[in-house]
């Protein structure tokens, strides 16, 4: 049985060592025959130790992004943890949906949704993913950004909400426009500051390789090899969604989250995200991807509550 496993996030100089002598500790370990192409290692041996490397890749791969380096002494204590584990061989390889890996550990697509997200995203160049809160669309988007990233597949992040006055007016909040604009786009800084480390996330910021914005600041931009999301997207008027899609330039990729049932706008405006989503849901190479509560990954009673108000508006 053959199966390749794409290294992500990581060097694959790194995983293979000097001479390729961490393959090679691996394969004197286990009867397979294992060979690195670029990003794909390839694995050739039987199912259950196929199972077994799995899992050690994935170790392996932890331990690189935390230490940013592997040794032989990590490796044969990796080679013995994962041999002790109870491996299974479901056909659902974890690793395949594993979107990005982070100091902090993995971002797994976990739900079924999710992993119908994450598959989505990896096959067109537009997806739209519509959904309830505690559903991941805004983590699991800035995930698939950041690994494109660090697989160099872009050159820079562009991050955008729109900036609805939702209660109070930005004139009469204290400070200038970055300090009016800021609070609307925390839960895009707290997903960064999970997935990369501070001081190379602040690098990141300063040289606008990633770039965090208000809605507005896109209009007449073209944003080449670039990954694009836009977040909270029911907020977007029509004719900010058109400008919006209309920014992705070439080899640029573009994720749009929302929740159509949290939409900040007028009673008497149309939101871009529904608008979109009877206009393009026929357009080749854009995805449309509904979450519902079952994807819901925060605390258990956030998909109690959802469901409450979902019965209560009928």
């Amino acid at each position: 049985m053959k199966k390749t496993f794409k290294l992500k996030d990581i060097d694959p100089v790194v995983f293979s060592g000097a001479g390729d002598e961490n393959i090679k500790l691996i394969e004197n370990f286990f009867n397979s025959k294992i060979v690195l192409r670029g990003n794909n290692l390839i694995v050739d041996g039987l199912k259950k130790e196929i199972s077994e490397i799995e899992l050690l890749i994935e170790n392996i791969m932890y331990t690189i992004n935390n230490k940013g380096f592997i040794g032989t002494s990590d490796i044969n204590v990796l080679i013995n943890s994962s041999s002790a584990q109870n491996i299974s061989t479901n056909s659902d390889s974890k690793l395949d949906n594993v979107i990005l890996y982070t100091y902090k550990g993995a971002v797994v697509a976990e739900t079924k949704g999710q992993k119908k997200y994450y598959k989505a995203v990896c096959n067109n160049d537009i997806v739209f993913a519509i959904g309830p809160a505690g559903t991941g669309k805004t983590y699991q988007a800035v995930a698939c950004a950041v690994s494109a990233l660090k697989n160099n597949e872009v050159e820079k992040i562009v991050i955008t909400r729109p900036v609805v006055e939702a209660g109070e007016r930005l004139g009469f909040l204290p400070g200038d426009l970055k300090d009016k604009v800021d609070p609307y786009l925390v839960p895009i800084y707290d997903s960064l500051h999970k997935m990369i480390q501070s001081q190379k996330l602040k690098e990141y910021l300063n040289k606008n390789i990633i770039e965090i914005a208000p809605l507005a600041y896109m209009r007449g931009r073209t944003l080449h090899n670039a990954f694009i999301i836009l977040d909270e997207a029911q907020n977007s008027t029509k004719m900010q969604m058109k400008m919006f899609l209309t920014r992705l330039g070439v080899t640029s990729k573009a994720i749009i989250t929302g929740d159509l049932t949290q939409t900040d706008l007028g009673l008497n405006e149309t939101s871009g995200l529904t608008d979109a989503a009877n206009i393009l849901n026929r357009v080749k190479g854009i995805s449309f991807v509904t979450l519902d509560e079952s994807d819901i990954v925060r605390h258990k009673l956030v998909k109690d509550i959802i469901k409450a108000y979902k019965k209560g508006d009928k």
